[in-house]
């Protein structure tokens, strides 16, 4: 089974982009799960959400997991939420932020020793949909680094997902997601 653990502050959309990779991959014959938990549940609360992939039904509804992958869409969440937290020794990160992964390394040693890739969503985001929602980048740097997907399958998939959205929202994200998908490192 495929885990993955979400960092974000509430209005980020992480939901948003857990919901929307779970549409994704449900059209492949793959079982989903995707859900959320809120502290306050009030915007710019800390939360996490959760995405489980498997090739049968998942009967795990539990929100504690060991993820084989986790987004931290806000940089900050770094340095004030333990996202290393029941990870795997072969977990891969997958950081919004402007610092290189050295960088990063350097300044939280947590992340020593871990397979981390680092990639400015929120810049990213505020270039090219107008507005810090980094999900749809996030989603295209994993694309790159889990090799789920080809790119170009899983952009016209989103587009299905984002058809109720103004056509230059949609066209803004798809900007985004192959974004996110060359520059992450």
């Amino acid at each position: 089974m495929l885990e993955i653990r979400w960092h974000s502050r509430a209005g980020q959309g992480a939901v948003t982009g857990a919901k929307g990779l779970a549409d994704v991959i449900s059209t492949t014959g793959k079982h989903v799960q995707a859900f959320a938990f809120y502290g306050s549940a009030k915007r710019g609360a800390a939360m996490t959400a959760y995405n489980r992939v498997d090739d049968s039904v998942i009967m795990n509804h539990e929100k504690y997991m060991e993820p084989d992958f986790v987004f931290v869409i806000d940089p900050a969440l770094v340095y004030t939420s333990d996202v290393t937290i029941n990870a795997k020794e072969d977990t891969k990160y997958i950081i919004t932020t402007h610092l290189t992964k050295e960088e990063l390394v350097k300044a939280q040693p947590k992340l020593a020793g871990k397979e981390v890739h680092t990639v400015d969503c929120i810049t990213i985001a505020n270039e090219t949909i107008g507005r810090p929602i980094p999900n749809t980048p996030m989603l295209g740097a994993f694309m790159k680094i889990s090799k789920m997907y080809e790119i170009d399958f899983f952009k016209e998939s989103m587009k299905r997902i984002l058809q109720k959205l103004p056509q230059k929202i949609i066209d803004a994200n798809m900007i985004a997601i192959q974004r996110a998908y060359d520059e992450v490192k």
